[in-house]
Formats: C-alpha cells, sequence, structure tokens
C-alpha cells in the first residue's frame, strides 16, 4: 500500500487547512450502512487515514434551498435563491426571482432538466450500443456478432421490418442479416428523425398511448426531447410549471419507451436476452489469492469483451506464471447487472462500496466506463496499487494516476486484453495488507420479460395468465417495481432492504433493477430459499411452486424498461384492467440520488404507475407545484407522485395503493373456496 503522503484520499479527520485547524467528523460505520463488510471496510478506511463518501457526508451539509427545488441558476443574475418559509405559504405566495420568476417555476424547471440529464445519460448509452449494432449489421467489427436471432425477430415488426420474404407467390423466411441492418438503421434513427414519433410507443397498452395522444407528450425523437428541455428552461422561455412538465413528460416517455428500451432490446440481441444464473454478491467476492479485475459503471460494451477475455485458456495461464491462481471478475453499479444477468460475474458491491473495493488492497485493476463513478476513487486508488482504468471518451478523471484507454468496437477484443493483461502484470505490486471481508451470498439473478413469461407461464401457455391468475386469487397481492441507486445520506441499503421485505412480508412480488438489485442481493432475498423466511404466506406458496425468488432481479437501471414491458404483458394477459394505471402496482426509489432516477420516476408515473421515492424530492419548496405533482398527474396519466423517507411507512403506502387497485378491480375479497361433489361434477358436464 502507497502512503497518501500527498493529501490525496487522505482522510478529513488527519487533513487542516490553513483557515480552521478543527477536526472534521468520520462516519460511524454502524450508522453509515447495514451491511457488516461496508462497516469492516469503513473501519479499515479510517484506520489508514483515507476518506469515503460516508465521512464527506458527515462533514458537508446539503443546501437547503437547493433539496427544496427552488434555487435557480439558470442565468448570471442568480443564483436566485426562493426558501420556503418556515410557517409555510399564508395567502398568496409572491416569491420571485429577479427575472419574475415564481417558485413554481423554478422548481419546475429544475426538475425537468434533471429528467433531460438522466434521460440524455440512458440514452446517450442506448445511442452506443445501437452504433456497435450497427457496425455488427454491417460486418464493421470482427469482435461482435448477434447472439440472439429470436429477440431480433421479436423486436422487428416494431420498426416495421419485414422478417418473411415473397418469392414467386411462396412466403420464406427473410436473411437474418438483412433483418439486423435495417433494423439497426432504423433504431439508430430514433435519436434524430425529423418527422414522426417514437416507434416504441406503439408497445404500450393502447389506452396508455391514446393518454399520451391526447395530452400532447407522445415523443418525436430522442435527441428532441432533452434539448427542447434545456430550451424551455433558458431565462425567459416557458414560464408556466404545467407547460414544463408537459415536455417534461414527452422526455421521460423517450426515456423510458425510447432510449433505454432501445438499448435494453439491442443489447439483449448482441449479448443474449438473459435467464436465470446464479451467482454472489458482496465484497466477499474477491479472492486474495487471485488476480482481482473490478468492472464499474453502466455499458456492457467492453465489458462482455473483458469477460470474453478473461475466459481465455492463454489469459489463465498467463495470471498463473505471474503467480495468481486465477483471474477473478466482479463488477458495482450497472456494468455488474449486465455482466451478472448474462455470465453470473459476481458483483463486488453497490455504488456506495466502489471506494472500499479499492480499499480492501486486492483491486489489481478498476476499469469504469460511464455514470456513477466517484473521481475520488482516483484519490484512493493512489493510496494502493491499484490501476484505475478510464474507457469512455466522454468519461475521464483529471488525476494523473489514471489511465485511459479509449474503447473502440473496431479493436474490442485487442482493448479488452490490453487491459486483463495489465490487470495480471500489476498483481505482483500487490501489498501484503490485504484485507477482504467474507460477507458475500448467493443470488439468482437473470430475469426479464422472456423469463417471467417462462416460469409463470409455461412453454404451453406462453403467456402471464398464471401470474395474473394468482393476482386474482390473492396468492399475490400485487406486483411492486423496486429500484435505484444509494444515497450517502441515508443509511446505506435500510431503505432498499426494509422496503422489499414489508412488500414481500405482506405477499407483493417484487422487481428489482439497479443497485437495489445488488443490495437485495447481498441480503440474501434473491433465493427461492428466502421466501420461506420472508414472505407473507400467499407468496411464499408461489415461489416454493414456481421455484423463484420474492424479488426478481430484472437487470441495470436500462432494464427499468422490462418493468414496463411486463406490465403491458400483465395487461394483454386480461383480467386486471385495460392499462398499466389499472393494475394493483406500484413503484418506488428508497434511496435514489442519480438524475436518472428522476426521469425513471417520471415515465413510471406518465405510464400510470403509483411512485414512491425516499430521501427527499427537489419540489417541496414550491407547494402548488409539488400537489401538481402528487395529487393532480393521476388525472391526466393515471400515476402520481409521492414522497415518504421512513422506508416501512414508504412500503405501506404502496401496499394502501395495490388495496385500492384491488378494490377498483373488484378482486379486493377471497374468494370460497367449494368442495364439488360427485353429483356437482354431474350437473357441470351435462351443463
Amino acid at each position: 500500500m502507497k502512503t497518501p503522503a500527498t493529501g490525496e484520499g487522505i482522510h478529513p479527520e488527519t487533513k487542516t487547512t490553513a483557515s480552521s485547524a478543527k477536526r472534521l467528523k468520520v462516519a460511524d460505520p454502524i450508522r453509515a450502512s447495514i451491511d457488516e463488510a461496508t462497516q469492516t471496510m469503513l473501519r479499515r478506511a479510517q484506520e489508514l487515514g483515507i476518506d469515503t463518501v460516508f465521512d464527506r457526508a458527515e462533514n458537508m451539509k446539503q443546501c437547503n434551498i437547493g433539496t427544496q427545488g427552488t434555487c435557480c441558476k439558470n442565468c448570471g443574475m442568480g443564483p436566485c435563491r426562493l426558501p420556503l418559509p418556515k410557517s409555510g405559504i399564508e395567502g398568496e405566495d409572491d416569491r420571485k426571482g429577479l427575472c419574475g420568476a415564481s417558485a413554481n417555476t423554478i422548481a419546475a424547471r429544475n426538475f425537468i432538466r434533471m429528467i433531460a440529464g438522466g434521460a440524455a445519460a440512458h440514452s446517450d448509452h442506448g445511442r452506443g450500443v445501437a452504433e456497435v449494432f450497427l457496425s455488427v449489421a454491417r460486418n464493421e467489427s470482427a469482435d461482435y456478432r448477434i447472439k440472439d436471432y429470436n429477440k431480433l425477430m421479436a423486436i422487428a415488426p416494431y420498426f416495421d421490418v419485414a422478417t418473411t420474404v415473397s418469392v414467386d407467390g411462396e412466403t420464406t423466411d427473410r436473411n437474418p442479416d438483412e433483418i439486423a441492418l435495417e433494423v439497426a438503421e432504423k433504431a439508430l434513427g430514433e435519436w434524430g428523425k425529423s418527422e414522426g414519433e417514437l416507434r416504441y410507443l406503439k408497445r404500450a397498452p393502447t389506452m396508455l398511448y391514446e393518454k399520451w395522444k391526447k395530452n400532447g407528450v407522445l415523443p418525436r425523437n430522442i435527441d428532441r426531447e432533452i434539448v427542447e428541455i434545456m430550451h424551455r428552461t433558458h431565462i425567459g422561455v416557458d414560464q408556466d410549471y404545467k407547460n414544463l412538465m408537459k415536455q417534461g413528460t414527452r422526455a421521460a416517455i423517450a426515456d423510458g419507451w425510447g432510449g433505454s428500451m432501445l438499448a435494453t432490446d439491442l443489447q439483449d440481441v448482441l449479448f443474449g436476452t438473459p435467464y436465470p444464473l446464479q451467482s454472489e454478491a458482496n465484497l466477499g467476492v474477491m479472492k486474495a489469492d487471485h488476480v482481482n479485475l473490478v468492472i464499474h459503471g453502466h455499458e456492457p460494451i467492453l465489458s462482455e469483451m473483458i469477460v470474453a477475455v478473461a475466459q481465455k485458456p492463454e489469459m489463465h495461464a498467463y495470471a498463473l506464471s505471474k503467480g495468481a491462481k486465477g483471474i477473478q471478475l466482479s463488477g458495482i453499479c450497472c456494468t455488474a447487472n449486465e455482466v451478472l444477468q448474462r455470465h453470473g460475474v459476481p458483483q463486488c458491491g453497490t455504488f456506495l462500496q466502489q471506494e472500499l473495493a479499492i480499499i480492501t488492497g486486492a483491486c489489481d485493476a478498476m476499469v469504469v466506463d460511464i455514470q456513477c463513478i466517484f473521481q475520488n476513487v482516483a484519490n484512493v486508488a493512489n493510496c494502493f496499487h491499484t490501476k484505475l482504468i478510464t474507457t469512455h471518451p466522454i468519461a475521464r478523471m483529471e488525476q494523473e494516476n489514471v489511465i485511459h484507454i479509449e474503447f473502440d468496437e473496431h479493436h474490442a477484443m485487442e482493448d479488452a486484453e490490453r487491459i486483463v493483461k495489465m490487470a495480471i502484470d500489476n498483481f505482483a505490486n500487490r501489498g501484503s495488507d490485504v484485507m477482504i471481508p467474507k460477507q458475500k451470498a448467493i443470488q439468482i439473478a437473470g430475469f426479464g420479460v422472456e423469463a417471467i413469461q417462462y416460469h409463470l407461464g409455461g412453454t404451453f401457455r406462453g403467456s402471464y395468465y398464471t401470474l395474473n391468475d394468482n393476482i386474482i386469487n390473492g396468492r399475490i397481492r400485487g406486483i411492486a417495481g423496486v429500484v435505484g441507486c444509494n444515497n450517502a445520506r441515508t443509511r446505506h441499503n435500510e431503505g432498499h432492504i426494509e422496503v422489499v421485505k414489508e412488500l414481500i412480508k405482506n405477499d407483493v412480488i417484487v422487481l428489482t433493477t439497479g443497485c437495489n438489485g445488488i443490495a437485495c442481493a447481498m441480503e440474501g432475498l434473491l433465493t427461492p430459499e428466502s421466501a420461506a423466511v420472508f414472505c407473507g404466506p400467499g407468496l411464499r406458496e408461489v415461489c416454493e411452486t414456481v421455484g423463484i425468488p420474492p424479488v426478481l432481479h430484472l437487470g441495470s437501471c436500462v432494464d427499468n424498461s422490462r418493468i414496463l414491458l411486463a406490465a403491458t404483458e400483465v395487461v394483454k394477459a386480461g383480467g386486471l384492467g385495460r392499462d398499466i394505471s389499472d393494475l394493483p402496482a406500484a413503484g418506488s426509489a428508497p434511496e435514489w440520488m442519480s438524475e436518472k432516477a428522476i426521469s425513471i420516476g417520471h415515465y413510471f408515473v406518465a405510464s400510470g404507475v403509483y411512485t414512491v421515492f425516499g430521501v427527499g424530492l427537489p419540489v417541496t419548496g414550491a407547494p402548488v407545484f409539488q400537489k401538481y405533482l402528487f395529487e393532480e398527474f393521476e388525472k391526466l396519466y393515471g400515476g402520481m407522485w409521492d414522497l415518504e423517507a421512513d422506508p416501512v411507512k414508504h412500503a405501506r403506502k404502496m401496499i394502501a395503493h395495490i388495496d385500492r387497485k384491488r378494490k377498483a378491480l373488484g378482486i379486493d375479497k377471497a374468494r370460497e373456496r367449494t368442495l364439488v361433489d360427485m353429483a356437482a361434477r354431474r350437473e357441470l358436464t351435462s351443463a
């Protein structure tokens, strides 16, 4: 281990400034996280004098006005700060910025700018996948190939791409390579086409599509909706919070039913549609006698190649020649979820554990791509032997110890081999002071629309009928999508786990993605056996009969689109209404922190889902605007926002909503079971 003599990575307790010699606070490991591995590594970090996000959260107060959403810095006359009075608003709200912008206008502008940021992140990810897919379809990239032609054939009709041709009056299958090229070209066009609407909008239930059309929020193309938000929120443009939210809704739909859904589908075609597999999660997956290569970020394009290279016999032999017993890949955040669901690569941590993976002293290389990567990992890596490698042209770091290997899909295997060899070569530089926590848990992941259909519908039925039937008969109370990040302003993983446990205890099946999925895996909730311990009797019976966990891991944050499509399949199967808003279902992000979460939350709301966020929402400083999102939005789209920081109350709000929907459907009362005797059976037969 290097001594952090330069000040980079030094723990705040040991650091002083010229103006103050005050000792700064350090995080209490028990209060910071419910996870024992995280607690252990926090103590180690503090002993070594290395600061982490948990310590920084103790010493940096949040801006109260910013958390309320009423600070405007969209021009050079500001920032204009409009705090909500402690006594609340009495009479007319006369707060104004220099230009006269009201608190509602400022909060709405800030809110939809967050939607724009989140939609841009997901959709730029999707664009990158589409570009690689196009290069594969054009035979320009030798390192990638299409792995799932069935998925290609399934999505082709949504692009108006024919899968059959007529030759001399006889219909035959069309050449798959021709289909791939046409799908790739039309898919890439969704980001910037000059007319029409997004093709995937018609995948939504008809009633939902008609709501969008009636309210004038059908996205035209992905990029345009994001750009228009930036224009509308410029000083002196859109100054009506309802009209601002109209554009925010259009952009969020472009994310959920556009960029994110396209990313998921094209990744499935390229890398394979996930099906359930077994793996492990938490820092304990790292191995002291192996080369530890940690993959972190959100794109699977490069990580797919790293997985392939790490599995090569010659690379294993190279690791042996350097004194290691093998190569241990593990992941953080959604890159972890991507390689987990297709290859079973274990996850070493959530968003808040990224610094801790390096502090084990066993991380030989950390490879990062885009989104949710702390710049401070470079400072922590500088205290150890760890090679930190950035790979994306839009995501570099200023620190000198960071190595940049820019990924190029045309030389993907070559780039991956260089990275894996660099990690192996660095194994010999590892210090003797290695400390890997023992904690890890088994998980079953890799569920998706197709996998759920198979497990709950069966190969002969091929629909969501069985799921619907069990919701109608009450064994399953409802469906919850629980997703999202970690947030250092809350106790790590507590919100995620308490919300999920309360839901499954009350017979609500949970669909999860992102860091919530990793948190649930670490807690042991992603195994079929967990149903007997944590579930109510109805959900437990279903899980034990089918052999599934009560929490189904559907992938990364762009894969929230899988939840939308699963909900659509429930509608199609019948018996639970005609729209997503009719379903006994709710959404949740207990520990959100990212702009992506706001975009995700809003496209769920706009799709008809009651959606509860934890921590806080930057709308509370504008009560009229908040009421619009929390109450009036339901009249437009069937879904609405809500806020609850307490995890148990959070879950119970979701359950109460699910119960209201069950009552509206007339399935709120248990149905009596009667035994049918032989006379009654003969009567039924004769009828």
